[in-house]
């Protein structure tokens, strides 16, 4: 059987694993923050706090930045449940909004047409790591039509004057817009390192800050770490140093720290990151190559002149394949022991935003991208002649449903 996305653990990982775990430092410690360096030296950031989980790390966001009860936030109705639930969370209410027809990335006209003096937010979703449109997004929120709707609700939200930009860049590290990576193309962005993720710490998340000038990321660091630890003063890190047991509890805050375990894992996937990239990259051009001369297969956006995709999700399209169809598809290809998903149902198709009051019907593209989309398995140990099997698969998979 041929796997959807299993991670790389090899004999560096367990090793820098072993080695973390007799260090005696198995929670939050050196590697972590190290960790937290070496990824704002690759982003490109000003600050990045590392987070148990891409969820919890924007449910301290959005809690931090003061996304309350009768707040409204912006996020496409393709994404995963994980982008809506954290606004629900915060007692805040998701706004959703309809795709581009050329890509699986919110529609920035969509957006204009939803913001209102509620919004306080747009969270952007790089669905399979393609890099969604922030520089027309940062247009966009910065015109004076667009500020003078806008309505602060305390001192972060006026120090910024605008509605805040938000990445959900769980599928895109090391995607890329005009040069500049993901993790830096939003005020702020949220990784996710989960097991399926190009590059993983088995869980966790990070966030990456890179709000304008004016504001002093070094504090933002410091207080989004107290957050993070039940808002105490000190990390057990600090505590180790002589006399300096004693701490205080700023807030009732979060509990969502990365370990050094998990950091460990990181260290090691985010040094041969590159390598991890140019692997998936070969596998996208070789699913590329093989469904080029087939009329039905619609190929997703991976490079543009302005982007490049992280390589994270192939999200093969059946033209002409009802839902039924498709599912019908992805047994058929099972049936030859080749995994793949979906990625993703949209929102408005969950029984806990239908009984909400969203409504498929409102988003017609989204449903036309859902309806049938194929994700094909893209990992680095996936051999070439693997992907092979898997083109040939969904080929006599499709043949035989759709004639």
């Amino acid at each position: 059987m041929i796997p959807f996305s299993p991670p790389r653990i090899d004999d560096k990982v367990i090793a820098e694993v072993t080695e973390a775990l007799k260090s005696g430092w198995i929670t939050t410690g050196p590697r972590t923050k190290q960790f937290e360096k070496n990824i704002t030296a690759y982003c490109g950031c000003k600050t990045t706090v590392a987070v148990n989980s891409w969820t919890m790390g924007m449910q301290v966001l959005l809690n931090w930045w003061g996304i309350k009860e009768g707040d409204e936030v912006i996020i496409p109705a393709y994404t995963y449940c994980a982008s809506a639930n954290v606004i629900v969370h915060a007692g805040a209410t998701p706004v959703m909004v309809d795709l581009n027809k050329e890509d699986f990335n919110l529609s920035v006209e969509k957006v204009k047409a939803a913001i209102t003096p509620k919004t306080k937010a747009i969270m952007a979703v790089d669905i399979s790591g393609f890099p969604a449109d922030y520089d027309q997004l940062f247009e966009l929120i910065n015109t004076p039509e667009i500020i003078s709707q806008f309505s602060a609700s305390n001192e972060l939200q006026e120090k910024l004057g605008r509605i805040l930009l938000l990445s959900d860049s769980a599928h895109s590290f090391g995607a890329q817009l005009d040069g500049n990576r993901s993790g830096s193309l939003a005020d702020i962005s949220s990784f996710s390192f989960h097991a399926v993720k190009n590059l993983t710490t088995a869980e966790g998340g990070a966030l990456c800050f890179n709000l304008p000038a004016d504001f002093d990321h070094e504090a933002i660091y410091k207080e989004m770490c107290v957050k993070i630890l039940h808002g105490q003063s000190k990390d057990a890190l600090a505590k180790t140093q002589k006399g300096n047991w004693k701490y205080d509890v700023e807030e009732p805050g979060f509990k969502c720290n990365m370990t050094d375990l998990q950091a460990a894992i990181g260290l090691i996937e985010l040094e041969r990151y590159d390598e991890n990239l140019a692997r998936r990259k070969a596998i996208f051009d070789r699913y590329v190559s093989g469904f080029r001369s087939d009329n039905w297969a619609i190929e997703p956006t991976i490079v543009t002149d302005r982007k490049v995709s992280s390589y994270h999700l192939y999200l093969l399209r059946i033209d002409g394949a009802s839902e039924t169809q498709r599912d019908e598809i992805i047994r058929e290809i099972f049936e030859q022991d080749v995994s793949v998903n979906v990625h993703f149902q949209p929102l408005p198709l969950l029984t806990a935003y239908k009984k909400r009051g969203y409504k498929m019907s409102d988003f017609p593209e989204a449903y036309n991208k859902f309806a049938n989309e194929i994700s094909l398995p893209v990992y680095f140990d996936l051999s070439d002649d693997q992907v092979d099997l898997v083109i040939d698969a969904v080929k006599q998979a499709v043949n035989k449903v759709l004639g």
